[in-house]
C-alpha cells in the first residue's frame, strides 16, 4: 500500500500505463522478432541442403524432414506474427523450435559463466513465450477478427 500521495498517484497510473505501453509493446516484440524469424526462414529455404546436413550432423532425426518443417516454421509463423495473424499459434510452433535449438544446436552455450544474452536463441524464445502469452494487442489482424466475431453467450 503507498504511503505518500505521489506514491499513490504514480500507482494509479498503472493501469493507464499498461492500457498503451501493453499493445505497443506487443507490436513492437511482433515486428522485431516476426522479421527476424521471417529473414531466418527465408535463409533456411534458400540452403535447404546445407541446413539438412548442419541438423543431421547435430542428430536430429529425419533431417531432410525437420529441414524444410522448420524453415517453413520459422518463415511462415514470422510472417504471421508481422501480421498478428494466429499469433498464438505461430508462437507456440515457433517456442518449438527454440527449445529444439537449444536442446541441440546451443546446448554447449550454456556453461557457467555464460551470459544468457549470448545465448542466440534464448531472447526468440523469451519473445515468443511472452506473445503467447498475452497475444498479438489492438494493433493486429488477429483484434480485428476478434472485434467482428459474433458474441457467444451461455
Amino acid at each position: 500500500m503507498p504511503s505518500t500521495p505521489f506514491a499513490a498517484r504514480l500507482v494509479a497510473l498503472y493501469p493507464l500505463a499498461d492500457r498503451f505501453v501493453t499493445p505497443l509493446a506487443q507490436l513492437a516484440t511482433r515486428i522485431v522478432f516476426g522479421q527476424a524469424f521471417l529473414l531466418t526462414g527465408l535463409g533456411k529455404l534458400r540452403n535447404l541442403a546445407d541446413v539438412t546436413a548442419f541438423f543431421e550432423s547435430l542428430g536430429i532425426p529425419l533431417a531432410q524432414v525437420q529441414a524444410p518443417f522448420v524453415a517453413a516454421v520459422e518463415f511462415a509463423g514470422g510472417a504471421l506474427l508481422l501480421l498478428g495473424l494466429g499469433t498464438r499459434l505461430a508462437s507456440a510452433l515457433l517456442a518449438s523450435t527454440m527449445v529444439v535449438a537449444l536442446l541441440t544446436a546451443h546446448r554447449g552455450d550454456f556453461a557457467f559463466d555464460a551470459s544468457l544474452a549470448d545465448i542466440a536463441p534464448l531472447p526468440f524464445l523469451v519473445a515468443v513465450l511472452w506473445l503467447l502469452a498475452k497475444g498479438a494487442g489492438r494493433f493486429s489482424v488477429d483484434h480485428l477478427l476478434a472485434r467482428r466475431a459474433p458474441r457467444v453467450t451461455d
